[in-house]
């Protein structure tokens, strides 16, 4: 079977990582849109599976849930209208956690904004946990069903309900009411006050918006697929949490939560697709 060399490899996931489509990368790389776009596949699925056994038994102490917006194939207002649109198209969520102290993000969760998606999220946030934690929140209601279910009352959890003021006359596009104040709720436990924030959450989501070129507003690169738009997550936030060092730590998360004790890089996360492919191959051929 034709593979691509190790160093185009890196070099077209590089340039997905920092917010490059697909067929852009394509022609950058001079590789086909089919070529770039099943390495892209491959490489996010081994990432996913990768974080997903690595970031476990975790020492958060302070964590921030936030949920990001965007939509796959059409934006739902659109959906009836749109030619041929698939089961899951329209408005999706990407719920999201960030550790307050280490940035690390040890689990996010792709679907809609109901509570069932909430309890999803937040059961294998629980899962990924080494002991009691802090939590903070909007005042998004799922949250309050899905964190009692997962956490009972081994959490200290407070939501923070922003207070949002009249749009202004003459208000642009995508530009949002102002803010005139936010209100701190105890939800469970003793949160302590002073750290009862979705700062770093709301960051992280700019992040996303910005490394990801799926979520970027009025973009034509949007995710087709529903699979393919968390596919694109998952090699975001490898990246992300292994190989990008975050400003104020200058580290990265993963080295600042004790994930791993070394920088990577792009070439790194290669070698976990490679391994991934190994193993994979291996599994087909015993079959």
């Amino acid at each position: 079977m034709n593979k691509l060399p190790f160093e185009k490899r890196v070099q077209i996931l590089h340039l997905l990582v920092e917010g490059n489509s697909l067929r852009a990368t394509a022609r950058l790389v001079d590789v086909s849109f089919n070529t770039t776009a099943k390495l892209f596949v491959d490489a996010a699925r081994a990432c996913a599976e990768y974080q997903d056994r690595t970031l476990r038994n975790l020492k958060c102490k302070r964590l921030q849930l936030d949920e990001i917006w965007s939509f796959v194939y059409a934006k739902q207002k659109n959906v009836p209208g749109a030619k041929s649109a698939p089961a899951n198209a329209g408005d999706v969520w990407t719920w999201v956690a960030i550790d307050a102290d280490t940035k690390l993000v040890p689990s996010w969760r792709i679907g809609d904004r109901s509570s069932g998606t909430a309890i999803a999220f937040t059961d294998d946030l629980a899962s990924r946990l080494a002991s009691r934690v802090q939590i903070t929140t909007d005042g998004h209601r799922p949250y309050l069903e899905a964190i009692e279910g997962s956490f009972g009352a081994d959490v200290d959890y407070a939501m923070l309900v922003k207070i949002y003021g009249a749009d202004a006359s003459g208000e642009k596009r995508y530009s949002p009411a102002e803010c005139i104040g936010a209100v701190k709720h105890r939800v469970e436990g003793n949160p302590d006050p002073k750290h009862v924030s979705t700062s770093f959450a709301e960051r992280q989501n700019l992040t996303l918006r910005m490394s990801s070129r799926r979520f970027t507003r009025l973009t034509n690169a949007f995710s087709k697929k529903v699979e393919n738009h968390a596919l694109s997550v998952a090699l975001h936030y490898m990246n992300y949490n292994f190989c990008r060092i975050h400003k104020t730590l200058r580290i990265t998360p993963a080295m600042a939560a004790g994930v791993t004790d070394r920088l990577w890089s792009i070439s790194d996360i290669v070698g976990v697709l490679e391994t991934w492919e190994a193993k994979n191959e291996s599994r087909s051929t015993s079959v």
